[in-house]
C-alpha cells in the first residue's frame, strides 16, 4: 500500500511536469468548436484531476492504515479562501453610507490558528491535529484586537476606518486574517453595528539550523505571549570559529494604547554588546497626525586593526547613543465630497547623541546630529494572493514618496552639514503585476573646506508578474535590482557585504567593499500539493553581485561578478509564528573559503518585501 501511495505521488509529480510543458490536445467536437480556447483549458484540466489527483483523494479516503497516514499527510481539498473573490482596492467605499454615524456596538470574534476561517463560518477544528495545536495556543484576547482599531464606541465614524482596521489587523504579526463586517440589519440611519472576525497564527516558533559538527543556529520566538499582542525573540548561535564560540540576540516587544510599542533588545556576540529600549509610535494609518520615538542604546565593540605580519588586534570603542524624533502629518485638500484625499505633507525633526567612552582612534568624534525632513506621502492598498503567501489575503502598498532632509554634525573635529533626497514610487494591477522604484542619495559636507564626506547614493527596482495559471499550478517570476554606491567613505568604516539578504541567498562570506551592485531572479510555482499542513512551492533563482572591495575603488563593474544559481521547495504554513521554511540547493561558480561549489542550505525568513510609503523617521541614508 505505502508503495502504492509514492507512486501515486510520483504520478502527480509527472503530470503536473507534463502538463505545464506539452498540453495534450482534445479532441475537438462539433459543439466544442463554438466555444472559446479557456473551454479547452478546462476541460484538459478536470481530466488530468481526475486522472492523478482523484485517485490519490480517493485512496486517502480509505479506513486502512496506510490510507489514515495519507490522509494526515497531503491534502489536496480546495480551501474556502482560495475559492472567495476578493476585492482589488483594499481602501474602497464600500462603506461610505455610513461614515460620521454613530458607533454604537463593536462583536468581536478571535479564531484559534487551526480549524476555522474567515471566509467560513461553519468550518471547525476536524481532526486531532488541529485540536492538539489549538489547545497549546492561547487566543488573541478581544482587547488586542480593539488596541488596533481606528473607532471607539460611542464616537463617530470616521472616513475610511473600517476599511483602514482591516489592514492594520491583517498586517499585525499575530494574526493571519482578519474581516470587518456592518451589520446592515440592525444599523439605523445614525448609528451602526460593527462585527470583527480575527484569525490567529500559531504564535509559538522555533527554528534550529545545523551549520556544521558541533555548530548550529537555534531560535525560539513567540510573537502573541499569553495572547496580549507581547513578542518575545531569541536566537543562540553555537559553535562559531571566533575565541567567543557563541553568540545571544534577544528582545521583548510590549504593544500599549494608541499604536505605541516599547521594546528592550539585548545582543552579544564576538567583539560587540548591546543594550537597548526603545518607545515608538509610526504613521501607521492615514489620519495619523503625529509620529515619534525616543530610544537609547549602549555599545561596546571591538574594532579590528590588522598590520602585516602581525596578528590582529581589537581596539574598544564604547559608545551610547540617545535618540529622539517627531514628525506631524498634514492633511491636503480633497476634491471629493466624503472622501479623504491619501497625500499628505509630513514635517519632521530629530536628534541623535552620540557619545564616546573609549575611542579607538581620533576619527571616532562625540557628535550631536540634528535633521529636519520635508515629505510628500501617498498610500494607496490593494489586495492580492499568491505574492509571498500561499493563498492568503495580502496588501500591497502603492503610492508615491518624495522627501528632502537637511541637517547640521556638531562634533569635536569639524561640523559638517548633511543633506539627502529620497524619491519613490510603486504601481499595481492584476494584469501588469507589481513595481517598485526609489532612488536616495546623502552626503556629509564639512564646512571648513567644503569637503563631502560619507556619501552614498542607494537605489533598488522590484518587480513581480502577474500571477499566471496552469490547471491547479500557478507561478510568479521576481526580479530585484539594489545597488549602493559609496564615495568618499571614512577609513576604518565597516563595508558593504553581498552574503544572505544583502546579495546572494545562501551565500557566506566576509567580503566587504565600497560598493555593490545586485541582481536577483527567482520563479515560484506554487503546487496544489499540501504536506504536513504546509503549502508547497517550487523555486528556482538566479542572483549576481559586483563588489567594489579594490583600495580607491568606487564603481563595481570593473570586478567580475559573484553569482548564485539554485533550486529548491518553499514550504510555508499560514497558522505558524515560523511561516516559511525554505530548502533549497545553491551553486557558486566563484566564491571564498567558506563559499565554493555546491551547499544545501535552509532559511525561515522571506528574501523580498514590500517597500511601504509609510513616511519614517528622519535619517541619513543606511550604509550597510
Amino acid at each position: 500500500m505505502l508503495r502504492r501511495l509514492l507512486g501515486l505521488l510520483a504520478l502527480l509529480l509527472v503530470a503536473g511536469s507534463a502538463r505545464a510543458q506539452q498540453p495534450a490536445k482534445p479532441v475537438v467536437t462539433d459543439s466544442m468548436r463554438t466555444q472559446p480556447e479557456t473551454r479547452r483549458d478546462s476541460l484538459r484540466r478536470r481530466f488530468d484531476q481526475e486522472r492523478v489527483l482523484t485517485g490519490l483523494k480517493a485512496y486517502t479516503r480509505r479506513k486502512t492504515i496506510a490510507g489514515k497516514a495519507a490522509s494526515a499527510i497531503f491534502n489536496f481539498t480546495e480551501r474556502q479562501e482560495d475559492r472567495v473573490g476578493i476585492d482589488v482596492e483594499l481602501l474602497d467605499r464600500q462603506f461610505d453610507q455610513h461614515n460620521y454615524k454613530i458607533v454604537r456596538r463593536i462583536d468581536i470574534r478571535a479564531l484559534d490558528a487551526f480549524g476555522y476561517s474567515v471566509s467560513d463560518p461553519t468550518r471547525e477544528p476536524r481532526n486531532i491535529l488541529e485540536r492538539t495545536g489549538n489547545s497549546f495556543h492561547v487566543t488573541t484576547s478581544r482587547a488586542r484586537v480593539r488596541q488596533l482599531l481606528l473607532f471607539r464606541m460611542g464616537e463617530e465614524l470616521a472616513p475610511q476606518a473600517l476599511a483602514e482596521s482591516e489592514r492594520l489587523l491583517r498586517q499585525t504579526p499575530e494574526l493571519l486574517d482578519a474581516r470587518v463586517f456592518v451589520d446592515e440589519e440592525t444599523t439605523t440611519q445614525d448609528s451602526v453595528d460593527i462585527r470583527i472576525i480575527t484569525k490567529d497564527v500559531f504564535s509559538i516558533g522555533a527554528n534550529f539550523q545545523l551549520r556544521d559538527v558541533g555548530a548550529g543556529v537555534v531560535e525560539a520566538d513567540d510573537i502573541n505571549f499569553l495572547g496580549q499582542g507581547h513578542q518575545v525573540r531569541n536566537r543562540f548561535e553555537y559553535g562559531r570559529t571566533e575565541p567567543q564560540s557563541w553568540s545571544y540576540e534577544g528582545s521583548y516587544v510590549v504593544p500599549f494604547r494608541n499604536f505605541i510599542n516599547g521594546q528592550v533588545r539585548y545582543r552579544n556576540e564576538f567583539q560587540y554588546r548591546e543594550q537597548a529600549i526603545s518607545f515608538s509610535r509610526d504613521f501607521y494609518s492615514l489620519n495619523t497626525r503625529y509620529a515619534g520615538a525616543v530610544s537609547v542604546r549602549l555599545s561596546q565593540q571591538g574594532i579590528p586593526l590588522t598590520l602585516p605580519d602581525q596578528p590582529t588586534t581589537y581596539l574598544p570603542a564604547d559608545y551610547s547613543i540617545k535618540d529622539a524624533w517627531l514628525g506631524r502629518s498634514f492633511r491636503l485638500r480633497s476634491y471629493d465630497l466624503g472622501y479623504e484625499n491619501p497625500a499628505r505633507l509630513i514635517v519632521s525633526g530629530r536628534i541623535i547623541n552620540t557619545n564616546y567612552t573609549a575611542r579607538p582612534n581620533p576619527d571616532y568624534l562625540n557628535s550631536s546630529l540634528v535633521l529636519g525632513t520635508v515629505g510628500y506621502s501617498v498610500r494607496r492598498y490593494y489586495k492580492d494572493k499568491y505574492l509571498f503567501g500561499f493563498g492568503r489575503t495580502e496588501d500591497i502598498p502603492t503610492g508615491t514618496l518624495l522627501s528632502l532632509t537637511a541637517g547640521y554634525d556638531f562634533n569635536d573635529k569639524s561640523n559638517r552639514t548633511y543633506y539627502a533626497l529620497r524619491a519613490a514610487t510603486g504601481g499595481f494591477s492584476l494584469r501588469n503585476g507589481y513595481l517598485y522604484l526609489s532612488g536616495e542619495f546623502g552626503s556629509f559636507i564639512r564646512q571648513r573646506d567644503h569637503d563631502w564626506q560619507q556619501g552614498l547614493l542607494s537605489t533598488e527596482v522590484l518587480y513581480f508578474t502577474r500571477l499566471y495559471h496552469t490547471g491547479n499550478w500557478q507561478w510568479r517570476h521576481f526580479f530585484w535590482n539594489r545597488s549602493a554606491l559609496g564615495f568618499n567613505r571614512l577609513p576604518g568604516e565597516q563595508g558593504l557585504l553581498i552574503d544572505g539578504n544583502r546579495g546572494l541567498r545562501g551565500f557566506s562570506s566576509d567580503m566587504r567593499g565600497t560598493s555593490r551592485f545586485v541582481l536577483n531572479y527567482e520563479t515560484t510555482v506554487f503546487t496544489p500539493v499540501s504536506f504536513l499542513g504546509f503549502r508547497v512551492a517550487g523555486v528556482a533563482f538566479v542572483d549576481a553581485a559586483w563588489l567594489a572591495n579594490k583600495p580607491g575603488q568606487e564603481l563595481p563593474f570593473r570586478n567580475t561578478p559573484y553569482t548564485g544559481f539554485g533550486l529548491g521547495l518553499r514550504l510555508r504554513n499560514e497558522y505558524i509564528a515560523v511561516r516559511t521554511v525554505q530548502l533549497l540547493l545553491g551553486f557558486y561558480p566563484r566564491g571564498q573559503t567558506t563559499t565554493n561549489g555546491f551547499r544545501v542550505f535552509e532559511n525561515a525568513r522571506p528574501y523580498y518585501d514590500f517597500p511601504d510609503f509609510n513616511f519614517a523617521q528622519p535619517n541619513t541614508v543606511r550604509y550597510e
